[in-house]
């Protein structure tokens, strides 16, 4: 793979609420740092709803010598809202690229499920319920990617007009993208039980499209099973339903950090041997999901985050006494990998 990646969360904002409550520049420098020396990586995906945060770490991977791809990461906007958070990141994007950054736009992600307006429903959940439904899925499905990509065209107008560099996408196959207008495929892509036979075709396939792919994200939870649900390891987790945010698990999980190290070493060698060019683990941390082992086991949120590494909400951690997390299995899996 040319591009060794992990995707680094500034924070996702959903109804003016930021999961990363404190955002300090020299965290962010020495967290962009491990990641660049210690996992090296080579690109990192910076993802969140705060164009200034987004710039902010943009510009510090830039400096520590990592290619970034610009993720503004919309959460229940309106199409409205989406381009004018396109607009301002763009513009950021390119100021950076004309820097000399190595920088590439990705023009949202996942759109049909994290934002109204292409599916029935008011939430992520409903919509998301909605394709479950065999009465109603099929009608949905069939007018998703007209939507999808009727919206993608005027954004990606938007991008171009105001950034100078390569563009993509963040997908999910529902989406069913024209990739016309964009430099790289890019798929959110995860494998569970229901398609790992047919895991390596599929990507296969996508490569023979013709385009650099990229898989902008994949990974899994750490309790045990969660590789075989791939992309729905957070169904376990129940949320407020005024806030959005996650409160508790829906039972008691066993942790299991190897089963999660297995499938994204597994993956990034399928990735590496089909011919993939850019891929981007999910995630480094996820600071919404802290790790909390003095309490009962379903207040213990890291067990279904995707992060690498363990939150910690009153402490420092031992492997590197400096930072409030403590790296998991998968963190050296990837390191090694990328080494």
């Amino acid at each position: 793979m040319r591009a060794k990646g992990i995707s680094y969360s500034t924070g996702f904002v959903l109804r003016g609420v930021n999961s990363r409550v404190s955002f300090d520049p020299a965290l962010i420098e020495r967290e962009l740092r491990v990641i660049h020396d210690d996992l090296h990586c080579t690109a990192v995906r910076v993802i969140g709803g705060d164009p200034e945060r987004i710039e902010t770490a943009a510009r510090i991977a830039i400096d520590l010598g990592l290619e970034v791809w610009f993720s503004p990461y919309p959460l229940e906007l309106s199409t409205e809202e989406m381009l004018s958070l396109f607009a301002d990141c763009a513009e950021r994007a390119e100021r950076l690229r004309r820097q000399g950054g190595e920088v590439v736009f990705v023009t949202g992600a996942e759109l049909s499920l994290m934002n109204p307006g292409f599916l029935p429903g008011d939430s992520t959940d409903e919509r998301v319920a909605l394709l479950t439904r065999s009465d109603r899925a099929r009608e949905a499905i069939g007018q998703v990617g007209a939507r999808v990509n009727d919206f993608l065209g005027a954004a990606v107008a938007v991008v171009r007009e105001r950034f100078g560099g390569k563009i993509t996408y963040a997908s999910v196959p529902l989406d069913r993208v024209d990739w016309t207008p964009f430099d790289f495929v890019s798929v959110d892509l995860y494998r569970s039980k229901e398609i790992e036979d047919q895991f390596v075709d599929g990507v296969r396939d996508l490569v023979a499209l013709g385009k650099p792919v990229a898989v902008t994200e994949f990974g899994a939870a750490g309790y045990r099973g969660a590789g075989d649900r791939g992309a729905r390891g957070l169904e376990i987790v129940e949320y407020d339903k005024e806030t959005g945010w996650p409160v508790r698990l829906n039972g008691d999980y066993a942790r299991d950090e190897a089963g999660q190290a297995s499938y994204v070493r597994e993956l990034l060698e399928v990735f590496d041997a089909e011919g993939v060019d850019s891929a981007f683990v999910f995630i480094f941390a996820l600071d919404d999901f802290p790790h909390c082992p003095d309490g009962t086991p379903s207040e213990d949120l890291d067990l279904a985050s995707y992060g690498i590494v363990k939150v910690l909400e009153d402490r420092y951690g031992d492997t590197y006494p400096d930072m409030p997390w403590e790296p998991k299995l998968a963190f050296s899996a990837i390191a090694d990998f990328y080494r």
